[in-house]
């Protein structure tokens, strides 16, 4: 007699809202190919700080767990298998994309095709499958704020996963992009032809003196009260975009455009085609095995990484 194996596939997995003790690595049931959705198997994962808050449970009101629950939403992979309906993609082809049911930690996922982009050949796997969030999220960012050649743009956690790709863009417009990161990820920012400065104690001061005359814009990607120190600066409140001062978005009127107000395959694949021709550069911090995702998320929530952690299963 013949057994069918349902579970064959390791996922991380959790039961309780807490801390990374809370974490798990299970054998869990192989996605099924439905209509309309690709199977990929998981070559890279990014992880990213909202996954801390969902876990920990502080934002439960907006994303409730179902538990047990999975998570992550970057990916890129190779096609497994196809459902009925799906044109675009076949077995055997490198992609990358991204999950809304907090699945892609995992050995596979299965996603919807129309969350998928054809990977870049010269694009690696760590970037490919770390870009969804922190890409949408730097450039709805930018286009919130609208910079303009001759304007200057501070962006807070400069050197961080988001900071790092919304400097970067909003240095493309022309604008002149402060920075704002730790000493050690000056020389990075420089690098890449944005000024730095200092955080911390001060700070004002010394954007005021590396702006110049005004400061037109503030890209919030760290939160801790950076809105409020945008309008010190005299930055006007429709060129203040946080994606994480929620709290100063009901407060003061700015805007909070982040990865999901612009979600689609095709901005993927442009900032996919721009990081693979290095127009973009995205740092990879460091990778970890899937059944290391608690040390993963401990270095997260450290909040000093400049670029992305990513996970490889």
């Amino acid at each position: 007699m013949r057994f069918k194996m349902l579970f064959s596939m390791r996922a991380v997995r959790f039961d309780r809202y807490g801390g990374v003790e809370v974490l798990e690595v299970r054998e869990v049931e192989d996605p099924p190919a439905a209509p309309g959705r690709v199977v990929v198997a998981v070559k890279a994962a990014g992880i990213n700080p909202g996954e801390i808050s969902i876990r920990e449970g502080w934002m439960r009101d907006r994303f409730p767990a179902n538990f047990p629950s999975g998570e992550g939403s970057d990916l890129a992979g190779i096609v497994q298998a196809v459902g009925d309906g799906v044109d675009g993609f076949a077995p055997g082809d490198e992609v990358l994309g991204w999950s809304e049911e907090r699945s892609s930690h995992a050995e596979l996922v299965a996603v919807p095709a129309d969350q998928l982009t054809p990977k870049p050949p010269s694009l690696s796997w760590e970037v490919a499958g770390a870009l969804f969030v922190v890409g949408m999220a730097a450039l709805a960012s930018v286009r919130a704020v609208l910079p303009q050649a001759g304007e200057t743009v501070v962006v807070s956690g400069a050197a961080g996963g988001v900071g790092s790709l919304a400097a970067q863009l909003a240095r493309r417009t022309g604008a002149t992009v402060i920075g704002l990161a730790g000493e050690r990820n000056h020389d990075w920012l420089r690098a890449h032809d944005i000024v730095p400065v200092s955080y911390g104690d001060g700070q004002q001061e010394r954007i005021r003196e590396a702006a110049g005359e005004r400061t037109d814009a503030m890209i919030d990607t760290f939160g801790g009260g950076y809105v409020d120190l945008a309008l010190a600066l005299g930055v006007a409140r429709d060129r203040i975009n946080t994606i994480i001062d929620f709290d100063a978005v009901q407060r003061l009127g700015v805007k909070s455009q982040g990865t999901h107000s612009i979600a689609s395959a095709p901005l993927l694949a442009e900032l996919a085609a721009m990081a693979a021709d290095g127009s973009l550069d995205v740092p990879i911090a460091k990778s970890f095995r899937l059944d290391q995702v608690r040390e993963a998320f401990t270095e997260l929530a450290d909040r000093h990484v400049r670029g992305k952690l990513v996970l490889v299963p």
